[in-house]
């Protein structure tokens, strides 16, 4: 989810690290904090794949600042990472977030449909928080207050994906 995040937002601009993490962190929300433990460690990584470049600045006191760019080859992998979404991509709520945030630089409206299309797939099959035997039980099934609440939460917020998937499936195709 962290170096999606970082191709998308240094595809729009180039961004300083403090920058580039506030964006990450807002676009993730408080479910998934975003430290620099976390993030200066995938700049590094993506810095020596040849994903991204740093340059350096006079910074408004003596230290210099550091601005992080995308190179043709974060790019492509950009493009690459968008096309081909990997599964948790899919299936994680806050990763398909991030995914969706993005996707729109695709540009390709045939492939953007695709990754929606998975996304419709994985949620229009059974699943639930709870199970009896294999079976995934339903909010009235529960008689516990707190796990009906999760599922009615769940299921509402299902059914509106799922309705803004199969709109935005509609506009993609005309």
């Amino acid at each position: 989810m962290i170096e999606l995040a970082i191709l998308g937002f240094l595809a729009e601009q180039p961004l300083h690290g403090y920058e580039l993490r506030t964006r990450i962190a807002q676009l993730a929300g408080h479910a998934r904090p975003i430290s620099d433990g976390s993030l200066y460690p995938a700049i590094n990584r993506m810095e020596k794949a040849g994903l991204l470049e740093r340059r350096r600045e006079a910074g408004a006191a003596a230290a210099q600042r550091h601005t992080l760019e995308l190179t043709p080859a974060g790019r492509a992998e950009l493009q690459r990472r968008l096309r081909n979404p990997a599964e948790l991509d899919i299936t994680d709520g806050t990763r398909f977030n991030v995914l969706l945030a993005f996707l729109g630089r695709l540009g390709d409206r045939t492939a953007q449909a695709a990754v929606l299309r998975r996304r419709l797939d994985f949620l229009e099959a059974p699943a639930s928080f709870f199970y009896a035997g294999e079976r995934p039980q339903r909010a009235d099934e529960q008689t516990d207050l707190f796990r009906r609440g999760m599922l009615t939460v769940a299921r509402a917020t299902s059914r509106a994906e799922r309705a803004w998937l199969r709109e935005a499936l509609v506009e993609l195709a005309t």
